[in-house]
């Protein structure tokens, strides 16, 4: 905007000067053509039209009115401009912070759950006078469950804040799907045996780029999730299969699904479902699916879920092939 005031301080004096200069000139030539005219007889004076001070005065003014609707609009036009460009840089930043504080609030609104039931159930403690070895040991064992779970959740919110900030160092790598899915599933029968449920795989030899370590996370959230919400002696099935330029990885379970109002949010931070998935209590703090989804997106690939309530759920992964 300064430019545009020095450009008309410029231009105003530039034309102003003209004026003078013209005035001056026009007044010489008036007084030059008096001179002679003197000299000729009174017929033969041509009738001289002299300069009007006042009308040079009013086209400074209305140059300077002009100059100044004009740089009142250039301010305006600018002001606007800068508004929109700057809202849009700052746009990023905004929804940056918003995520971070909603990360902040939910991840103390999770914390503060276990922490006053530790408290409360310590106070009633010591508040027994009664209390014997037996009841002190059931306490802590109680207390201990309740510490693993916000260590798991702190686990999660570390790995999920890794997910989130940009990593330079994220470097993908030629490695066997078979084998990640593999290492997944060893991770996970333990689980798996306690609810005598059977995974079942129909893999492809499929090189991928990736980073192996995230991606065998990514199918232990995946396995994880279907095994908590499926019955005793259920099956879980996890293919592969291959097109020119991607990979489709499913896992699909036979458990309680998913309701269609429950579907659009399960990739949502702490997002837990209240329909019939929320019946069984099953341990957990809606982070899994959230992470699931960094670690595909970090991969540069999708991932889709369809489900239908009391049939199962089919989670597909769709993954760029190694070159």
């Amino acid at each position: 905007m300064s430019v545009s005031f020095f450009f008309s301080i410029i231009i105003y004096r530039v034309l102003t000067g003209e004026f003078e200069r013209f005035e001056r000139l026009h007044r010489f030539r008036i007084e030059q053509q008096f001179g002679q005219e003197n000299l000729l007889p009174r017929l033969h004076r041509r009738f001289i039209i002299p300069v009007d001070p006042d009308l040079i005065r009013e086209t400074r003014n209305r140059l300077k009115l002009i100059l100044m609707i004009v740089n009142s609009g250039i301010l305006i036009i600018s002001g606007g401009l800068a508004y929109f460009l700057a809202g849009r840089t700052l746009q990023p930043i905004k929804e940056m912070v918003d995520e971070q504080n909603r990360f902040i609030g939910d991840a103390s609104h999770e914390f503060r759950t276990p922490l006053t039931s530790l408290k409360t159930a310590m106070e009633v403690a010591l508040r027994d006078k009664n209390l014997n070895l037996s009841q002190a040991k059931k306490l802590l064992s109680e207390n201990i469950g309740e510490v693993n779970k916000l260590q798991s959740l702190s686990d999660q919110l570390l790995q999920l804040a890794q997910f989130e900030k940009p990593d330079g160092n994220f470097k993908l790598e030629n490695a066997s799907l078979a084998e990640i899915i593999g290492e997944a599933i060893r991770k996970i029968t333990p689980l798996a045996k306690q609810k005598k449920i059977s995974i079942k795989r129909n893999l492809q030899e499929i090189e991928v780029k990736a980073r192996r370590d995230s991606l065998v996370d990514l199918f232990v959230i995946l396995l994880d999730n279907a095994i908590k919400y499926s019955a005793a002696k259920k099956i879980i099935q996890i293919k592969s299969e291959k097109s020119d330029k991607a990979v489709l990885i499913s896992v699909k379970d036979e458990g309680v699904g998913i309701s269609e109002e429950d579907l659009p949010h399960i990739f949502d931070r702490f997002y837990r479902a209240d329909s019939a998935r929320s019946k069984d209590k099953t341990d957990g703090y809606g982070l899994g699916l959230s992470i699931a989804k960094k670690i595909v997106d970090m991969h540069k690939g999708v991932i889709k879920v369809k489900s239908i309530a009391k049939e199962g759920t089919v989670f597909t992964i769709q993954l760029p092939r190694s070159k």
